[in-house]
């Protein structure tokens, strides 16, 4: 490049050197803009066009009240598929956010638009990886997630303290502090939508340890103050389906209020 330019006129060299220096600057505005685009929270998939949705199971894998959740939505119109974990549910979540990407792509291969998710329990942190790893902002419209720890599960660091043995690699990585955890961070990645749903009685995982910035947080008590449901009910409790189901919905995700909460038990 040196040697071309020593071969033009001083006005030329000027010349060619403005236009280049033009160059770089309308490329830096152009990746400026679609930095604050990202950051502001523009989607990355039409919003208007809700695609199947896929539901992804806890620790355990237990597919029981995901299955009963799954048939309330399709009675609602949606498409609805259960993820099947590989084993028990209890291997390296990454593996199982690998699991959970190759069913988006089939579906995706079959001309949806994209999908939407939503996870119970564990689920919500293979969600989580799945959206970081496997591009997963540019494939999902609303991710929902149920009773997750995404601040750790305090059962996981009890049991990998007194009991390493019987504490398997998903257990290992729900600990608090855990170096998964750690790379996750502790916001929801924008985006997609995000919609957190935790409920005061659960005795698996901490309500503060299910909060996740940057969602749209929705107690089950903040909606209806007498609601019971524990951690494994979240899935299959009705007032938490009207709450998925709103959560879906093409508009906007927002959280329901107290005025709501006669609709979903009727």
């Amino acid at each position: 490049m040196r040697d071309r330019l020593a071969g033009l006129s001083p006005r030329r060299r000027v010349f060619v050197l403005t236009v280049g220096a033009l160059a770089l600057l309308l490329v830096g505005a152009v990746a400026g803009r679609v930095l604050i685009a990202r950051s502001s929270g523009a989607d990355a998939v039409a919003q208007d066009r809700p695609g199947p949705v896929l539901l992804v199971p806890g620790y355990g894998a237990g597919t029981g009240g995901l299955r009963v959740l799954a048939a309330r939505l399709r009675s609602a119109g949606r498409e609805a598929v259960v993820v099947e974990m590989p084993g028990d549910g209890t291997g390296d979540l990454r593996e199982q956010a690998r699991v959970l990407d190759r069913r988006v792509s089939e579906a995706l291969r079959g001309g949806a638009p994209s999908v939407d998710v939503v996870a119970h329990s564990a689920g919500g942190v293979v969600a989580r990886l799945w959206v970081r790893e496997h591009d997963g902002a540019g494939k999902a419209r609303r991710i929902v997630t149920l009773g997750s720890p995404h601040q750790g599960a305090d059962l996981a660091a009890a049991g990998s303290a007194l009991a390493p043995g019987a504490c398997p690699e998903a257990c290992r990585q729900l600990v608090p502090g855990s170096g998964l955890l750690r790379e996750l961070g502790d916001r929801a990645p924008d985006p997609p939508r995000w919609v957190s749903v935790w409920t005061d009685d659960d005795e698996t995982v901490r309500p503060e340890a299910s909060r996740l910035p940057g969602a749209t947080g929705v107690g089950v008590q903040e909606v209806c103050p007498d609601a019971r449901v524990g951690h494994t009910g979240l899935p299959a409790d009705p007032l938490v389906t009207a709450i998925v189901t709103r959560a879906l919905d093409a508009g906007p995700p927002s959280p329901p209020g107290r005025g709501d909460c006669g609709a979903p038990r009727g």
